[in-house]
């Protein structure tokens, strides 16, 4: 009897919570794909029911109902009539599930992927720049000797390499993330620190903009003239130099000031995501003909041009606002505390090192006193804390891995890894850090401490601070607050609870599955058999995506690539995975085995784990499953290969 496709997708509908709560809806070949508004007015059971649903399942925010080729079609069709819902792509849909995550998240989540991969590079630099900067420090008897010797001059290059080319690596890695070529990124990332612009670093010194520029001063060498003394007297000034040199490409309209972006992070990465939103539509639009040479010309001209006159002006602006509302705030107790709690979010934005102009000119009046420091050691001092508690409490070796150096990098005033790497991945050692930071710089401010120079922070700080011991009260309210804090309001999602190590076999190697987008190693060992030979119709058909099936020896189930975990069934039994190729498999062990309730298998993951391929996922009782009487057939099924060409199974796959 013929599918009523009316009734089909008005039942669906029904059971979603009518066409208002659609988002988005697409379909493939096999599955509708569903975007919800509101997940509590969908009732599953009542879907696998349909007449016409031959199963449904959860995926990467969409909810895709299994419905048939040739079928799903006409079932759409009816849905949208039915409704109101617009049309949208597989690639809408995706981007749709994307939108619905919270505003913070669709917010924080770029900058994570973005500085994970390079955390390794920053703790690197981190760790040495402390310590570099600790040793050849005047105040110690060895530090001048140490700081004119080439050791000093070796190991200060070395450590400030990833700090001072720090653009560069963050646009490279943001290229990958927003799907750029990374080596157009690289060349922003280079644009923004160019040796032809003053660095950015150097911007408020009226000494390194002279030597920019090349200004003599009466006849006097820039070179030879005393720019210190000068400069406390208001001699010479930037103004008087005539400014910033600038390009005026457009007139007096967009002026483009030449100076670098040393040390930000956010104006790259939106500089690299403007880079690849224009690549991506020179692309679609370039005829192919000329698209090697037309798309990457344009895409670096207008991601320049907008960077320079818009991107990187507007965060200038953002930085001078910033500043001027930090130096109003250090003038009394109580805005050192609110500094302390905002500073970390100032590194985040790449504005922090801007703060040396507020602590130089707080030591160019006689006697004066770098009361800035002590609220930047507190704030840094509780990212250290914070971050030392998630190494503490954490269960998770690959956690404390990147924890525990992070901290000590952090307690050296070098806060970047801690952030980005840890604190504000899991938010909450985030705000615990911001409460001991704005409880340390309150107590700071209350002290009266200060330092005698700038630069260091953190333990290195003592060889500047006027009152070490005060320091240490400091640094211990502000890092315990935080330690304690975080101990109390993180918790680590719960691990899976240890089983029985499963048996020592090796992974297979040989690919059952294979696309233009990659191979699908054979999950378990044993003989592989072709999908019709699956002792189940609805496997067998290819409805849920082609496959085979695999009549196992072992009990065991492995990862068929690099991926991520993306279901795991309540009753143990199957599990899906994708990898960044955009494969999507399921695994399942055993036909009708749902029906065990989860009796006699044993998950290793649990879902958004990321797995090798190869790496042990489940272990399941072939004798528990044959008394079940259910065979034990291992199905392999590539459920979105709809989605891609010359698909070949078995050992045609090899």
């Amino acid at each position: 009897m013929a599918l009523d496709y009316h009734k089909c997708a008005q039942e669906i509908a029904d059971n979603i919570g009518g066409g208002e709560n659609v988002v988005s809806a697409a379909h493939c070949a096999t599955r509708l794909r569903l975007v919800i508004a509101d997940n509590g007015k969908v009732n599953k059971e009542a879907l696998e029911n349909v007449d016409g649903v031959k199963g449904m399942f959860e995926s990467n925010g969409q909810l895709q109902l299994i419905i048939g080729t040739g079928t799903v079609n006409k079932v759409y069709d009816e849905f949208l009539a039915i409704t109101g819902a617009s049309a949208a792509s597989k690639e809408e849909v995706k981007a749709a599930a994307a939108a619905k995550q919270p505003l913070y998240i669709r917010l924080l989540k770029p900058i994570g992927d973005v500085f994970v991969p390079i955390l390794p590079a920053i703790v690197a630099s981190g760790l040495m720049m402390g310590l570099v900067e600790a040793l050849g420090n005047d105040n110690l008897p060895f530090g001048p000797a140490f700081k004119a010797s080439d050791w000093y001059g070796f190991l200060d290059t070395v450590a400030n390499t990833a700090f001072a080319y720090l653009p560069v690596i963050v646009a490279v890695s943001a290229a990958r993330v927003f799907g750029g070529n990374i080596f157009l990124g690289a060349v922003i990332g280079l644009l923004m620190i160019h040796s032809a612009f003053l660095n950015g670093w150097n911007v408020a010194n009226v000494e390194a903009v002279a030597k920019y520029i090349g200004k003599d001063i009466n006849g006097v060498s820039p070179y030879l003239i005393d720019w210190t003394e000068n400069a406390k007297t208001g001699a010479i000034t930037i103004e008087s130099l005539g400014g910033i040199p600038q390009w005026r490409l457009f007139g007096p309209i967009l002026p483009i000031n030449r100076v670098g972006y040393q040390g930000h992070v956010i104006p790259v990465m939106l500089a690299v995501l403007f880079m690849s939103k224009i690549e991506s539509w020179l692309h679609k639009h370039v005829p192919e003909m000329i698209d090697l040479f037309v798309t990457p010309l344009t895409t670096v001209l207008v991601t320049a041009l907008v960077t320079l006159t818009i991107i990187g002006p507007i965060f200038s602006n953002l930085e001078s606002l910033v500043l001027k509302g930090a130096e109003a705030l250090v003038s009394n107790a109580f805005g050192s505390m609110i500094m302390g709690a905002l500073y970390p979010i100032t590194v985040v934005m790449g504005l922090h090192h801007m703060y040396n102009v507020i602590e130089a000119g707080m030591l160019s009046v006689e006697g004066g006193l770098n009361t800035w420091m002590p609220i930047a050691s507190a704030a840094n001092f509780a990212q250290f804390g914070a971050c030392l508690a998630v190494a503490f409490k954490s269960k998770n070796n690959k956690t404390k891995a990147v924890a525990v150096p992070s901290s000590l990098s952090a307690a050296l005033g070098i806060t970047e890894p801690a952030i980005f790497g840890v604190n504000m991945r899991f938010m909450k050692p985030f705000i615990g850090g911001m409460i001991g930071g704005a409880a340390g710089a309150l107590l700071a401010a209350f002290l009266k401490i200060g330092a005698k120079a700038y630069g260091v922070t953190g333990i290195p700080g003592y060889l500047t601070i006027n009152n070490p011991l005060l320091y240490t009260f400091v640094l211990l309210v502000s890092g315990g607050i935080a330690f304690f804090i975080t101990t109390t309001i993180w918790k680590e999602e719960e691990p899976k609870k240890a089983a029985a190590p499963a048996p020592t076999v090796a992974a297979p190697t040989n690919a059952v599955i294979s696309c233009n987008a990659g191979k699908v190693i054979a999950p378990a060992i044993g003989t592989v058999v072709a999908q019709a030979d699956i002792p189940d119709d609805t496997f067998a058909s290819g409805v849920l995506g082609e496959g085979v099936g695999i009549n196992p020896t072992e009990g065991v189930v492995f990862a068929p690539f690099d991926g991520e975990i993306m279901t795991v069934a309540d009753s143990k039994h199957a599990i899906s995975i994708s990898n960044d190729a955009g494969l999507e498999v399921l695994i399942h062990v055993g036909v009708d085995t749902v029906a065990m309730n989860g009796e006699g298998f044993d998950d290793k993951v649990a879902v958004g784990d990321k797995v090798k391929a190869g790496q042990v996922i489940m272990t399941f009782d072939r004798e528990a499953i044959k008394k079940a009487n259910h065979p034990d057939c291992v199905v392999v099924l590539l459920t979105n290969s709809d989605d891609f060409t010359d698909v070949k199974l078995g050992a045609d796959a090899e």
